[in-house]
């Protein structure tokens, strides 16, 4: 892996910290809107259609995802 990419991945409603083991480890936060935020660092982009299926698969609203590349 050349490049270390943090995603963060919004999505409606609020998921319980225990949920962050199958998120790939994904840090969960709670935001004062009602969204939950899964962040941290995947792999690559397998890792994250992994996390987006799971996302799918709970029938959660996916909001956005977003990419930022590690200095």
């Amino acid at each position: 892996m050349d490049d270390l990419h943090v995603y963060e991945i919004r999505v409606e409603g609020h998921l319980s910290d225990r949920w962050s083991d199958w998120f790939a480890g994904l840090a969960i936060h709670h935001d004062l809107s009602d969204e939950t935020i899964l962040k941290g660092v995947l792999a690559d982009q397998a890792a994250l259609f992994g996390v987006l299926t799971k996302i799918q698969t709970l029938n959660l609203t996916l909001i956005s995802v977003n990419r930022v590349l590690l200095p």
